[in-house]
Protein backbone atom coordinates (compact mmCIF):
# COMPACT_ATOMS: atom_id res chain seq x y z
CA UNK A 1 0.00 0.00 0.00
CA UNK A 2 1.63 3.32 -1.04
CA UNK A 3 2.07 5.92 1.65
CA UNK A 4 -0.11 8.40 -0.20
CA UNK A 5 -2.80 6.12 -1.59
CA UNK A 6 -6.04 8.04 -1.87
CA UNK A 7 -5.02 10.77 0.56
CA UNK A 8 -2.78 13.83 0.58
CA UNK A 9 0.68 13.34 1.99
CA UNK A 10 1.56 15.43 5.02
CA UNK A 11 4.10 18.07 4.05
CA UNK A 12 6.28 20.37 6.09
CA UNK A 13 7.61 22.64 3.34
CA UNK A 14 5.62 25.33 1.57
CA UNK A 15 7.05 24.28 -1.81
CA UNK A 16 5.92 20.70 -1.23
CA UNK A 17 2.52 21.92 -0.05
CA UNK A 18 2.10 23.83 -3.31
CA UNK A 19 3.04 20.74 -5.33
CA UNK A 20 0.59 18.66 -3.29
CA UNK A 21 -2.26 21.06 -4.05
CA UNK A 22 -1.73 21.24 -7.81
CA UNK A 23 -1.06 17.56 -8.58
CA UNK A 24 -3.72 14.86 -8.33
CA UNK A 25 -2.76 11.38 -7.20
CA UNK A 26 -4.47 8.03 -6.81
CA UNK A 27 -8.21 8.39 -6.04
CA UNK A 28 -8.03 12.16 -6.51
CA UNK A 29 -7.85 11.38 -10.25
CA UNK A 30 -11.53 11.35 -11.31
CA UNK A 31 -11.18 10.97 -15.07
CA UNK A 32 -11.10 7.52 -16.64
CA UNK A 33 -9.46 6.08 -18.65
CA UNK A 34 -5.91 7.44 -18.42
CA UNK A 35 -2.69 6.84 -20.33
CA UNK A 36 -0.23 5.20 -17.96
CA UNK A 37 3.55 5.25 -17.83
CA UNK A 38 5.02 2.52 -15.65
CA UNK A 39 7.49 2.96 -12.82
CA UNK A 40 10.21 1.88 -15.25
CA UNK A 41 9.35 4.75 -17.60
CA UNK A 42 7.76 2.52 -20.24
CA UNK A 43 4.31 3.10 -21.73
CA UNK A 44 1.66 0.75 -20.37
CA UNK A 45 -1.15 2.18 -22.46
CA UNK A 46 -4.66 3.51 -21.92
CA UNK A 47 -6.39 1.75 -19.04
CA UNK A 48 -9.24 2.44 -16.58
CA UNK A 49 -8.06 4.66 -13.74
CA UNK A 50 -9.03 2.17 -11.02
CA UNK A 51 -6.94 -0.50 -12.74
CA UNK A 52 -3.97 1.86 -12.92
CA UNK A 53 -4.33 2.75 -9.23
CA UNK A 54 -4.48 -0.94 -8.33
CA UNK A 55 -1.31 -1.64 -10.31
CA UNK A 56 0.47 1.26 -8.60
CA UNK A 57 -0.60 -0.03 -5.18
CA UNK A 58 0.60 -3.54 -6.00
CA UNK A 59 4.04 -2.09 -6.79
CA UNK A 60 4.04 0.02 -3.62
CA UNK A 61 3.83 3.29 -5.55
CA UNK A 62 1.33 6.03 -6.37
CA UNK A 63 -0.51 6.91 -9.56
CA UNK A 64 0.43 10.52 -10.30
CA UNK A 65 -1.30 12.69 -12.91
CA UNK A 66 1.58 14.32 -14.83
CA UNK A 67 -0.23 15.71 -17.90
CA UNK A 68 -3.86 16.54 -16.99
CA UNK A 69 -4.45 18.52 -20.21
CA UNK A 70 -3.70 15.54 -22.46
CA UNK A 71 -6.51 13.45 -23.92
CA UNK A 72 -6.65 11.09 -22.15
CA UNK A 73 -4.70 12.49 -19.16
CA UNK A 74 -1.23 11.01 -18.68
CA UNK A 75 -0.42 9.40 -15.34
CA UNK A 76 2.75 7.82 -14.08
CA UNK A 77 3.35 5.13 -11.50
CA UNK A 78 5.95 6.50 -9.08
CA UNK A 79 6.87 7.28 -5.49
CA UNK A 80 5.01 10.57 -5.08
CA UNK A 81 6.88 11.47 -1.90
CA UNK A 82 10.22 11.35 -3.71
CA UNK A 83 8.77 13.16 -6.73
CA UNK A 84 7.37 15.93 -4.55
CA UNK A 85 10.68 16.35 -2.72
CA UNK A 86 12.58 16.51 -6.02
CA UNK A 87 10.22 19.14 -7.42
CA UNK A 88 10.48 21.26 -4.26
CA UNK A 89 14.29 21.15 -4.48
CA UNK A 90 14.12 22.33 -8.10
CA UNK A 91 11.89 25.23 -7.05
CA UNK A 92 14.29 26.20 -4.26
CA UNK A 93 17.27 26.14 -6.64
CA UNK A 94 15.36 28.32 -9.11
CA UNK A 95 14.62 30.84 -6.34
CA UNK A 96 18.29 30.99 -5.39
CA UNK A 97 19.17 31.90 -8.97
CA UNK A 98 16.82 34.87 -8.87
CA UNK A 99 18.69 38.03 -7.95
CA UNK A 100 16.92 40.71 -5.94
CA UNK A 101 18.31 44.10 -6.85
CA UNK A 102 19.71 45.93 -3.84
CA UNK A 103 20.43 49.64 -3.59
CA UNK A 104 23.86 50.29 -2.11
CA UNK A 105 24.71 53.77 -0.92
CA UNK A 106 27.99 55.59 -1.51
CA UNK A 107 28.56 58.83 0.39
CA UNK A 108 30.75 61.64 -0.97
CA UNK A 109 31.87 65.07 0.18
CA UNK A 110 32.46 68.19 -1.97
CA UNK A 111 36.14 68.34 -0.93
CA UNK A 112 36.80 64.60 -1.12
CA UNK A 113 40.46 63.62 -1.67
CA UNK A 114 41.51 61.81 -4.85
CA UNK A 115 42.42 58.57 -3.07
CA UNK A 116 39.06 58.60 -1.25
CA UNK A 117 37.02 59.02 -4.42
CA UNK A 118 39.04 56.23 -6.08
CA UNK A 119 38.22 54.00 -3.12
CA UNK A 120 34.52 54.85 -3.45
CA UNK A 121 34.63 54.20 -7.21
CA UNK A 122 36.06 50.71 -6.62
CA UNK A 123 33.23 49.91 -4.25
CA UNK A 124 30.64 51.23 -6.70
CA UNK A 125 32.14 49.11 -9.49
CA UNK A 126 31.86 46.04 -7.26
CA UNK A 127 28.22 46.78 -6.46
CA UNK A 128 27.32 47.34 -10.12
CA UNK A 129 29.14 44.16 -11.18
CA UNK A 130 26.93 42.28 -8.70
CA UNK A 131 23.87 43.68 -10.55
CA UNK A 132 22.97 46.11 -7.78
CA UNK A 133 22.04 49.77 -8.02
CA UNK A 134 24.14 52.48 -6.40
CA UNK A 135 22.73 55.52 -4.64
CA UNK A 136 25.34 58.28 -4.64
CA UNK A 137 24.82 60.84 -1.88
CA UNK A 138 26.96 63.96 -1.66
CA UNK A 139 26.64 65.59 1.75
CA UNK A 140 27.22 69.28 2.41
CA UNK A 141 28.48 70.57 5.74
CA UNK A 142 28.40 74.14 6.92
CA UNK A 143 29.29 76.64 4.23
CA UNK A 144 30.08 73.95 1.63
CA UNK A 145 26.54 74.35 0.32
CA UNK A 146 27.54 77.80 -0.93
CA UNK A 147 29.73 76.13 -3.58
CA UNK A 148 27.38 73.80 -5.53
CA UNK A 149 29.60 73.89 -8.61
CA UNK A 150 32.33 71.99 -6.76
CA UNK A 151 29.80 69.40 -5.59
CA UNK A 152 28.39 68.84 -9.09
CA UNK A 153 31.93 68.45 -10.43
CA UNK A 154 32.60 65.69 -7.89
CA UNK A 155 29.38 63.87 -8.83
CA UNK A 156 30.11 64.14 -12.54
CA UNK A 157 33.65 62.87 -12.03
CA UNK A 158 32.26 59.93 -10.07
CA UNK A 159 29.80 59.06 -12.84
CA UNK A 160 32.47 59.33 -15.54
CA UNK A 161 34.64 56.84 -13.64
CA UNK A 162 31.77 54.33 -13.81
CA UNK A 163 30.58 54.85 -17.38
CA UNK A 164 31.70 51.35 -18.43
CA UNK A 165 29.88 49.65 -15.56
CA UNK A 166 26.72 51.68 -15.07
CA UNK A 167 24.23 54.22 -16.33
CA UNK A 168 22.50 57.11 -14.60
CA UNK A 169 19.00 55.91 -13.75
CA UNK A 170 18.02 58.95 -11.69
CA UNK A 171 19.98 62.16 -12.41
CA UNK A 172 21.45 64.45 -9.77
CA UNK A 173 18.82 66.13 -7.60
CA UNK A 174 18.68 67.93 -4.27
CA UNK A 175 17.41 66.18 -1.15
CA UNK A 176 17.59 68.58 1.76
CA UNK A 177 21.26 69.51 2.16
CA UNK A 178 22.41 66.63 -0.02
CA UNK A 179 22.78 65.89 -3.72
CA UNK A 180 21.56 62.44 -4.74
CA UNK A 181 21.59 60.30 -7.89
CA UNK A 182 20.97 56.64 -8.69
CA UNK A 183 23.22 54.51 -10.91
CA UNK A 184 22.10 51.18 -12.37
CA UNK A 185 24.24 48.40 -13.88
CA UNK A 186 24.31 48.26 -17.66
CA UNK A 187 22.03 45.59 -19.10
CA UNK A 188 20.79 44.51 -15.69
CA UNK A 189 18.17 41.78 -15.31
CA UNK A 190 16.25 42.01 -12.11
CA UNK A 191 13.34 40.47 -10.25
CA UNK A 192 12.79 43.40 -7.92
CA UNK A 193 14.47 46.15 -5.94
CA UNK A 194 15.46 46.01 -2.31
CA UNK A 195 17.10 48.97 -0.63
CA UNK A 196 20.15 48.32 1.50
CA UNK A 197 22.12 51.34 2.63
CA UNK A 198 25.69 50.76 3.68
Amino acid sequence: MPLSAGVCLQSTGSEEDAIQKRIRINHQIRISPVRVIGSDGKQIGVVPTEQAIQQAEEEGFDLVEVAPQANPPVCRIMDFGKYKYGESQKAKRAKKKQHVIQIKEIKLRPKIEDHDIEFKVRHAKKFLSENNKVKVTLMFRGREIAHPGLAYAVMERFVKSLEEEGIVESPIKSEGKNLVMILAPKGRKSSGDHAEHI
